[in-house]
C-alpha cells in the first residue's frame, strides 16, 4: 500500500470514467459512464402501498406492544419532565411503566456468543449482573418471559418443538445467561414508522429524528459501548453499526444499532492502526485535507466534518469527529452533539428511502498509535458480481462528485426548513487544513 500516490486516489478519465483508489483499504473502485444507478436523496419509491396503522406499535418484535418478544432489557432512555433519564434492570413488571425512548436489549442470535466468551476466556457473569438475573426471574412473570424467549430462540434454530419441551427448565436458564451477560446488544429506536407516515417505505429513520432526539440516541449508544468494555475485561474491540433496511442487512425494518464485541481489532482496524503507526498524520492528509481541496467536503461544524469518500465498494459519506479524543465516551458533551449533528444531517438529506450501513471506526482500547473517531455511512444500491470478483475492481454506481451534489442541496433545503442543526455547508466550509486533532492525543490506559 505505499505505492499509492495521491494523484491516484481521484482519477478522472477523458471519457468521463472515475477511478479511485482508497489511501486505507486499497480498494480499487471505477464510475463508469452509462452504467450509473443513481439512487437519489429523499426520492420516494414508484411504488407505494398504503400503510395499515395500527391502534399501537406491533409491526414487528422490536415495536412497543412486543416489549415481550425480546430478551430482558438491559436500559432504556426516557422522557421524564422534560429530562432524558436513563433506567437500568428494569423487572418484567416495569416494562409498559414507561415507554421508552430507545432500548438496550440484547441480541438474540449472537455473532460473537455468550458461549465463545465463556468457553475460551472463563468469562463468568459479575456479581451485579448475576444479582439481576437472579432478582428478574425471581418474579414468575420474569421467569415465564425469560423461557419463552428461550423456547423461542430454540425453535428458530431448527429444534424440534418436542425436543425443546424436552428441555429442563435448568437448561434452558443455562441458556439464558447471554441475555444478562453476553456482548451482543441491539440499540432500539421506539418508532417503526414516521409519525406522518402515510405508506409502508415511510419508516421512521435515523433523519426523522430531531438533532437532540439523534444526540440522545448517540449519546446511549457511546455510553452502552463503553459499559460492554468495562463489563468484560477480555474484549478488545466492540464493532458498532447500523444496518438499514432489507438490502443493507437488517433483519427487521425499524431503526437500530448493533454493537458486537470481539477480542481481536479485525483486518480493517489493524490495516488503520499500522498506516498511523507510519504517518501519524494520515488521516488528515488522506481524507479531510484531500476532501477540501478536491471540494468533496459536504457539511462541517467546529466538531465534526463530513465530505463524499473514494475508492470504497458503495457510495460513501465519511464523517470524522476533530476532538483529541480518540475513544468515543471521551469526547466532552459538546463535541459529542456536533459530532452528532453532522451525521443527523447526512441522514436526513439522504432521506428514508437508500438502504445503508453506518460503520464505527475508533481507537481500539489498547492500541497506542490514536485513530480519530470517524464513521463511514455507506449506500448499498450496487450488488457485487463476477467481475468484481474476478478483477476486484469495484464499479460504484456514484462517484464522489455525485454524492456531494446529490446532498448539498438537500442539507440546504433542510438548514431552511430547521430541520437540521445550523451547520456550515458545501463551499461555506472553511475547510481548515489539519482540522483533526486526534494526533495531539497521548497514550491512555
Amino acid at each position: 500500500m505505499d505505492h499509492i500516490r495521491e494523484e491516484d486516489f481521484i482519477n478522472k478519465k477523458p471519457d468521463g470514467t472515475v477511478k479511485q483508489i482508497n489511501p486505507f483499504t486499497a480498494n480499487e473502485v471505477w464510475t463508469v459512464p452509462g452504467r450509473a444507478g443513481r439512487p437519489l436523496a429523499n426520492v420516494k419509491p414508484a411504488t407505494l402501498t398504503p400503510l395499515a396503522r395500527h391502534t399501537e406499535d406491533d409491526y414487528c418484535d422490536f415495536c412497543f406492544k412486543n416489549y415481550l418478544e425480546t430478551p430482558p432489557e438491559k436500559s432504556r432512555i426516557v422522557l421524564e419532565g422534560g429530562q432524558y433519564v436513563e433506567k437500568s434492570h428494569q423487572s418484567v413488571d416495569e416494562l409498559y411503566r414507561t415507554r421508552a425512548l430507545f432500548r438496550r436489549i440484547p441480541n438474540l442470535f449472537e455473532i460473537v456468543s455468550y458461549d465463545y466468551w465463556s468457553r475460551n476466556f472463563d468469562y463468568r457473569l459479575s456479581d451485579a449482573t448475576a444479582r439481576w438475573r437472579d432478582s428478574y426471574l425471581s418474579n414468575p412473570r420474569g421467569l415465564e418471559h425469560v423461557l419463552s424467549i428461550v423456547n423461542k430462540k430454540l425453535l428458530l434454530q431448527g429444534h424440534s418443538r418436542q425436543a425443546v419441551d424436552a428441555m429442563s427448565a435448568t437448561e434452558k436458564l443455562e441458556i439464558a445467561n447471554a441475555f444478562f451477560g453476553g456482548s451482543h446488544e441491539v440499540i432500539v429506536v421506539d418508532r417503526h414508522y414516521d409519525p406522518a407516515a402515510q405508506y409502508e417505505s415511510d419508516l421512521f429513520s435515523s433523519g426523522s429524528m430531531t438533532p437532540d432526539e439523534h444526540y440522545q440516541y448517540f449519546k446511549f449508544v457511546v455510553g452502552s459501548l463503553h459499559n460492554l468494555f468495562e463489563g468484560n475485561r477480555y474484549i478488545r474491540y466492540v464493532s458498532v453499526f447500523q444496518n438499514w433496511l432489507r438490502p443493507g442487512g437488517a433483519s427487521f425494518d425499524h431503526l437500530h444499532k448493533q454493537l458486537v464485541a470481539i477480542d481481536e481489532w479485525g483486518t480493517s482496524i489493524e490495516r488503520e492502526v499500522e498506516l498511523a503507526r507510519n504517518d501519524m498524520n494520515i488521516y488528515n492528509a488522506n481524507t479531510v485535507n484531500y476532501a477540501g481541496y478536491h471540494n468533496l467536503v459536504i457539511a462541517e461544524n467546529e466538531h465534526a466534518i463530513a465530505f463524499a469518500d473514494f475508492g470504497h465498494r458503495f457510495p460513501t459519506v465519511a464523517v470524522y469527529a476533530k476532538s483529541a479524543e480518540t475513544f468515543p465516551w471521551v469526547l466532552h458533551a459538546e463535541e459529542l452533539r456536533g459530532f452528532s449533528d453532522i451525521v443527523h444531517g447526512i441522514h436526513a438529506a439522504m432521506g428514508p428511502f437508500i438502504p445503508c450501513n453506518e460503520e464505527w471506526y475508533y481507537q481500539p482500547l489498547d492500541a497506542i498509535y490514536p485513530l480519530p473517531w470517524h464513521i463511514l455511512i455507506k449506500w448499498r444500491v450496487t450488488t457485487l458480481a463476477g467481475f468484481e470478483g474476478g478483477t476486484k475492481i469495484y464499479v460504484n454506481t456514484l462517484s464522489p462528485e455525485d454524492i456531494r451534489n446529490q446532498l448539498v442541496p438537500q442539507l440546504f433545503d433542510l438548514r431552511y426548513r430547521g430541520k437540521i442543526a445550523p451547520f456550515t455547508i458545501a463551499m461555506e466550509c472553511s475547510c481548515k487544513p489539519n482540522s483533526l486533532k486526534y494526533y495531539k492525543s497521548a497514550v491512555r490506559t
